[in-house]
């Protein structure tokens, strides 16, 4: 069933514009299409897509409680322009007491786990309960981004989350998306100007050097080569 789901939205949607792809969802799967936008340059391109054209797809946001001022008034400049709401999620306050009670409030520089656990506690276990109850998990996600997400497929099975995702943007270059912003003067983070490609966390984000991959400024004091923060298990094997 899984399967013939996916190769239901890929048949409908994979010759289509990201624009009309994300009507196509919201009209097969009503009420049940989220987005889930950190607010970085791609999240932007699909926000302006579900807000200009009026799509029934419901948009939140992740508030980890470390982002950077320059992020949270990149949310708050979106809903000003376009006059519509996005949701905000945010971390159990407990658990992260809990964290930073045991461990300080840098134990994620100290090993990768403690950097996972960190990540879980802020984004992952908020972004469930964001995404409980839908059906089609919409993102920002490119495969020009990383390694990694080279031979992503244009919708996947979340295994982790039940739920299925789609990415209208898989397919653009980063100039297309700088472009497609210029264009429709779309409202963006000004730390993208900055050297910033992909923005997290303010402690475990940098700028990228030139030369430098997409992800490298993402939790840059780790030497893995795949860097991910849990809300994104790339896999490559699931659809066309």
């Amino acid at each position: 069933m899984t399967q013939s789901i996916i190769d239901h939205i890929h048949t409908e949607t994979h010759s289509q514009t990201a624009e009309n792809a994300l009507a196509i969802l919201a009209r097969l799967f009503p009420g049940q299409v989220v987005f889930s936008s950190s607010l970085g340059l791609e999240d932007q391109v699909i926000t302006h897509l579900i807000f200009s054209s009026d799509l029934p797809v419901k948009i939140f946001t992740l508030n980890t409680g470390r982002l950077f001022g320059e992020t949270e008034r990149t949310l708050e400049a979106t809903m000003a322009r376009y006059k519509k709401t996005i949701d905000v999620f945010y971390p159990n306050e407990d658990a992260v007491a809990s964290l930073v009670s045991q461990k300080g409030s840098f134990s994620f520089f100290e090993s990768v786990e403690n950097r996972k656990e960190c990540c879980f506690i802020r984004k992952v276990e908020p972004l469930k309960r964001a995404l409980a109850g839908n059906k089609i998990w919409i993102t920002g996600i490119r495969a020009e981004q990383s390694a990694s997400r080279t031979n992503m497929p244009l919708v996947e099975w979340d295994e982790d989350n039940q739920i299925y995702k789609f990415h209208p943007l898989h397919s653009w270059s980063f100039e297309q998306i700088r472009s497609f912003i210029q264009r429709y003067n779309v409202p963006y983070n000004p730390l993208h100007d900055r050297g910033y490609v992909s923005i997290g966390c303010e402690p475990c984000t940098r700028a990228i050097r030139s030369g430098e991959d997409f992800r490298a400024g993402r939790w840059w004091w780790e030497q893995e080569d795949r860097k991910e923060c849990g809300l994104h298990n790339i896999k490559t094997d699931q659809s066309k």
